[in-house]
């Protein structure tokens, strides 16, 4: 993370993944976390939830601050046969997901959407991952790692829970967190450069 003075965005999360995302492609930002309700709308298509909720996020964390910088916000959910599987709220919901998923084709929908003032501009990225048959042991000894703690489906393919996917088709940093083509297109809307002279040393 950059130091506040040299920022160029605001990052509305506090998601470490999503910080060294952005620190990869050399974008320099202030982290301002949002808190926000997340609660789903009746009748709300696992699209529009995450693009809504990426897009509230954003404007969360630009009404927040007070340099007036364009503010990043995203949001990942994992949907397996028409359920959505947020973040795990204990041991017990972490299984249940991993083994709902287990030897299945899911789809990680995750969206970012960037805001300055009344201009936003968003997108959202599917991605198909197929996870091999695990067993229920695999999951209890998955969650003594503290992994699937605060994690979209209760794993994190960039870490252990990479041994349970067979194949993926999309985009894997979106599958992480955060989609980077995706979020390179938006910030050039916006007028952000991806690499500067700092970066690149």
């Amino acid at each position: 993370m950059s130091e506040s003075s040299a920022s160029d965005i605001i990052l509305a999360s506090a998601s470490p993944r999503r910080s060294e995302l952005l620190e990869q492609i050399g974008v320099r930002f202030t982290i301002l976390a949002t808190d926000i309700d997340e609660s789903r709308l009746n009748n709300e298509s696992p699209d529009d939830y995450v693009s809504r909720l990426a897009l509230e996020k954003s404007r969360a964390g630009f009404s927040r601050q007070d340099k007036a910088l364009p503010s990043l916000g995203a949001d990942t959910i994992v949907v397996c046969e028409r359920q959505i599987f947020g973040k795990p709220k204990d041991q017990a919901d972490a299984a249940a997901m991993l083994m709902a998923l287990s030897g299945k084709v899911h789809t990680v929908m995750s969206a970012v959407a960037v805001s300055q003032g009344p201009c936003s501009s968003s997108r959202l990225t599917k991605t198909l991952v197929r996870f091999r048959t695990i067993s229920q042991s695999e999951c209890q000894t998955y969650w003594q790692t503290g992994e699937p703690q605060g994690k979209a489906g209760g794993y994190a393919i960039q870490g252990r829970g990479a041994i349970f996917v067979d194949h993926i088709e999309g985009s894997y940093s979106a599958v992480v967190g955060l989609p980077l083509s995706e979020t390179a297109e938006i910030l050039g809307e916006f007028g952000i450069p991806l690499w500067t002279p700092e970066s690149a040393l």
